[in-house]
Protein backbone atom coordinates (compact mmCIF):
# COMPACT_ATOMS: atom_id res chain seq x y z
CA UNK A 1 0.00 0.00 0.00
CA UNK A 2 1.02 3.86 -0.95
CA UNK A 3 1.44 5.93 1.82
CA UNK A 4 1.87 9.75 1.19
CA UNK A 5 2.78 12.94 2.95
CA UNK A 6 1.72 16.07 1.80
CA UNK A 7 3.89 19.24 2.00
CA UNK A 8 4.94 23.00 0.70
CA UNK A 9 0.99 24.92 2.05
CA UNK A 10 1.25 28.23 4.03
CA UNK A 11 0.21 31.55 3.67
CA UNK A 12 0.34 33.04 0.30
CA UNK A 13 -1.45 36.26 -0.84
CA UNK A 14 -4.06 36.56 -3.54
CA UNK A 15 -2.36 36.46 -6.54
CA UNK A 16 1.01 34.55 -5.40
CA UNK A 17 1.88 30.74 -5.89
CA UNK A 18 2.59 27.70 -4.13
CA UNK A 19 4.00 24.36 -4.87
CA UNK A 20 2.90 21.47 -3.33
CA UNK A 21 4.66 18.59 -2.98
CA UNK A 22 3.35 14.77 -2.12
CA UNK A 23 6.10 12.28 -1.12
CA UNK A 24 5.56 8.37 -1.46
CA UNK A 25 6.42 5.42 0.35
CA UNK A 26 6.63 1.86 -0.13
CA UNK A 27 6.99 0.25 -3.55
CA UNK A 28 4.72 -0.03 -6.77
CA UNK A 29 4.52 4.15 -6.99
CA UNK A 30 4.38 4.36 -10.52
CA UNK A 31 1.79 1.84 -10.92
CA UNK A 32 -0.91 4.49 -9.46
CA UNK A 33 -2.57 7.57 -10.65
CA UNK A 34 -2.45 10.30 -8.19
CA UNK A 35 -5.11 12.63 -6.99
CA UNK A 36 -4.86 16.33 -5.67
CA UNK A 37 -7.78 17.05 -3.57
CA UNK A 38 -9.01 19.58 -1.56
CA UNK A 39 -11.89 20.22 1.22
CA UNK A 40 -12.50 23.65 2.77
CA UNK A 41 -14.06 24.15 6.11
CA UNK A 42 -17.87 23.07 5.74
CA UNK A 43 -17.45 21.99 2.14
CA UNK A 44 -17.04 18.50 0.44
CA UNK A 45 -13.31 17.17 -0.22
CA UNK A 46 -13.29 17.51 -4.25
CA UNK A 47 -10.59 16.38 -6.32
CA UNK A 48 -8.52 19.33 -8.14
CA UNK A 49 -6.37 17.46 -10.11
CA UNK A 50 -4.98 13.96 -11.01
CA UNK A 51 -2.33 12.32 -13.17
CA UNK A 52 -1.94 9.05 -14.56
CA UNK A 53 0.97 6.71 -13.83
CA UNK A 54 2.54 6.73 -16.63
CA UNK A 55 2.31 8.84 -19.87
CA UNK A 56 1.56 12.11 -18.22
CA UNK A 57 -2.26 12.27 -18.46
CA UNK A 58 -3.66 14.77 -16.47
CA UNK A 59 -7.26 16.30 -15.37
CA UNK A 60 -7.86 19.09 -13.84
CA UNK A 61 -11.14 21.14 -12.02
CA UNK A 62 -12.58 23.97 -14.28
CA UNK A 63 -11.90 26.15 -11.43
CA UNK A 64 -8.23 25.51 -11.35
CA UNK A 65 -7.43 24.89 -15.14
CA UNK A 66 -4.98 27.32 -16.53
CA UNK A 67 -3.71 28.22 -13.10
CA UNK A 68 -2.51 24.93 -11.48
CA UNK A 69 0.01 22.39 -12.95
CA UNK A 70 0.48 18.55 -11.81
CA UNK A 71 3.21 16.66 -12.34
CA UNK A 72 5.17 13.58 -11.25
CA UNK A 73 8.45 12.26 -10.84
CA UNK A 74 8.31 8.37 -10.79
CA UNK A 75 12.07 8.15 -9.71
CA UNK A 76 11.66 10.09 -6.50
CA UNK A 77 8.28 9.13 -5.80
CA UNK A 78 7.11 12.13 -5.60
CA UNK A 79 3.87 14.49 -7.39
CA UNK A 80 3.52 18.25 -7.45
CA UNK A 81 0.77 20.50 -7.87
CA UNK A 82 1.79 24.20 -8.71
CA UNK A 83 -0.28 26.50 -8.01
CA UNK A 84 -0.39 29.72 -9.34
CA UNK A 85 -2.70 32.82 -9.33
CA UNK A 86 -4.08 31.67 -6.05
CA UNK A 87 -7.25 33.55 -5.60
CA UNK A 88 -9.76 33.65 -2.46
CA UNK A 89 -11.61 30.98 -3.28
CA UNK A 90 -8.74 28.38 -2.99
CA UNK A 91 -7.66 28.02 0.63
CA UNK A 92 -8.30 24.70 2.22
CA UNK A 93 -6.57 21.85 3.12
CA UNK A 94 -5.38 19.57 0.18
CA UNK A 95 -4.72 16.05 0.04
CA UNK A 96 -3.33 13.21 -1.93
CA UNK A 97 -4.35 9.79 -2.73
CA UNK A 98 -3.94 7.08 -5.15
CA UNK A 99 -5.75 4.85 -7.53
CA UNK A 100 -3.75 1.70 -9.01
CA UNK A 101 -3.90 1.66 -12.62
CA UNK A 102 -4.33 -1.87 -14.43
CA UNK A 103 -3.75 0.95 -17.40
CA UNK A 104 -3.26 4.21 -17.70
CA UNK A 105 -6.45 5.90 -17.49
CA UNK A 106 -7.33 8.70 -20.45
CA UNK A 107 -7.63 12.36 -19.13
CA UNK A 108 -11.26 12.33 -19.20
CA UNK A 109 -11.43 8.85 -17.19
CA UNK A 110 -9.46 10.62 -14.64
CA UNK A 111 -11.59 13.40 -14.25
CA UNK A 112 -14.57 10.98 -13.54
CA UNK A 113 -13.32 8.71 -10.40
CA UNK A 114 -15.15 8.92 -7.47
CA UNK A 115 -13.12 9.79 -4.51
CA UNK A 116 -14.22 6.44 -3.63
CA UNK A 117 -11.80 5.11 -5.96
CA UNK A 118 -8.59 6.36 -4.32
CA UNK A 119 -7.10 5.38 -0.92
CA UNK A 120 -3.72 5.94 0.89
CA UNK A 121 -4.79 9.52 1.61
CA UNK A 122 -1.98 11.75 3.22
CA UNK A 123 -3.24 13.81 6.11
CA UNK A 124 -3.13 17.09 4.09
CA UNK A 125 -1.36 20.56 4.00
CA UNK A 126 -3.08 23.63 4.89
CA UNK A 127 -3.37 26.67 2.10
CA UNK A 128 -4.34 30.22 3.16
CA UNK A 129 -4.72 33.03 0.62
CA UNK A 130 -4.86 35.94 2.23
CA UNK A 131 -6.59 38.99 -0.07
Amino acid sequence: QVQFVESGGGLVQSGGSLRLSCAASLEAFDYYAIGWFRQAPGKEREAVSCISSVGGRTYYADSVKGRFTISRDNAKKTVYLQMNSLKPEDPAVYYCAAKWEVVPLTAQALGLLPLSDFASWGPGTQVTVSS
